[in-house]
């Protein structure tokens, strides 16, 4: 090998454990509110000893030992910098992270594998927020979010909404040339809504199980002749090169996201989402949609969703603008809570 290879090679291990230690310090983040106080001097004890015996070849355990003192030292000091953490689902540069990054930069983003991972830890208050595509332009409602939002027993409220435009991005490794690409990576989604320009460029599309992922294992394992469909963060993020923008057979694909909190207490935002159930009867529906005409409001969602384990009864998912300070907002959440056998308020907050 040359020296600049040799370099390279080095690069690219330095770059992965700086990924790694930014992954080490999001779990110890995770253990502050399951653990009383900062300081754990037995497992501090216990991480040592086995750094220590577990260090072989050229490192000497004394390095690792204090190589390691140094890293606990680090996690303890974000542990009471009180950091709020907003939960988000896939690997760091998804959308969803990005999204959340426009709308509070102070915020620590934690992946998620899944939707329930999410409310899960906003319910049991490992994350202050969490944040959920709702819907999108072209995939239209994700209802598993919308069944988590439904359910009367989870303790959270709807805080604030986003409204993202989602544009895709060919990546690669820095050292590969555009012209030997023969696989292109990302979800299956992803792929489908960039299929003009994979068949223009005459690449196998393979499926990932999400597209910062597939970002991820492209630097990480870096297979020949290959590349990711991401967005432009994961450039950045993942060290990778950017060589084709906009690349989505339909630009102008929108999708919201909620964000959602526990500990946030219901504000005065201008816009309301809520959640019912009616009795199964004719005129039910219409009934309530014309208690909200009469007492004009603008209705921006309507939505039905069969209820679970009940195929031929509904819930209704409405999002009107209004605030719930405003005495006319009161009384009609007040009449169709009457009106309904289920009726729970997602939220009132500002809209995007």
């Amino acid at each position: 090998m040359t020296l600049d290879e040799i370099r390279r090679k080095i690069n690219t291990i330095d770059f992965e454990l700086l990924k790694l230690l930014n992954t080490r310090m999001e779990y110890a983040l995770r253990t502050t509110t399951l653990k009383q106080g900062i300081t754990d001097s037995k497992r501090e004890d216990q991480v040592l000893d086995y750094i220590e015996m577990h260090s072989q070849g050229l490192i000497k355990p004394e390095f690792c030992r204090n190589l390691f003192q140094q890293i606990i030292g680090e996690s303890k000091r974000l542990q009471g910098d009180h950091l709020q953490l907003m939960g988000f689902q896939g690997e760091h540069g998804s959308f969803s992270e990005v999204a959340a990054m426009t709308h509070n930069p102070g915020l620590f983003c934690i992946t998620c594998n899944s939707v329930g991972e999410i409310f899960r830890g906003v319910e049991n208050e490992f994350f202050d927020y969490g944040i959920v595509p709702v819907e999108s332009s072209l995939g239209g409602t994700v209802m598993e979010v919308n069944e988590f939002l439904a359910d009367p027993d989870l303790e959270m409220r709807i805080v604030g909404e986003i409204r993202f435009p989602i544009s895709y991005c060919l990546l690669t490794l820095p050292d590969t040339d555009p012209e030997d690409l023969r696989v292109v990576y990302s979800s299956s989604t992803t792929l489908s809504h960039c299929s003009r320009y994979i068949r223009a460029n005459r690449m196998e599309a393979r499926p990932f199980y999400g597209t910062a992922a597939a970002a991820k294992m492209l630097q990480k394992d870096r297979p020949e002749a290959s590349a990711a469909i991401a967005s432009s963060f994961c450039a950045d993020y993942y060290n990778l090169k950017v060589v084709g923008c906009e690349i989505e057979d339909n630009p102008g694909n929108m999708t919201r996201f909620l964000i959602i909190s526990r500990k946030v207490k219901l504000n005065s935002g201008n816009k309301c989402s809520v959640v019912f159930t009616t009795e199964h009867r004719a005129g039910a529906l219409v009934e309530i949609l014309g208690d909200f005409a009469e007492a004009g409001m603008n209705l921006t969602r309507i939505e039905s969703m069969p209820k679970r384990n009940d195929p031929g009864n509904y819930k209704f998912f409405l999002d009107f603008v209004g605030s719930t300070e405003d005495p006319a907002v009161k009384d009609i959440l007040a009449r169709t809570e009457q009106k309904t056998e289920m009726f729970k308020l997602l939220g009132c907050y500002n809209s995007a």
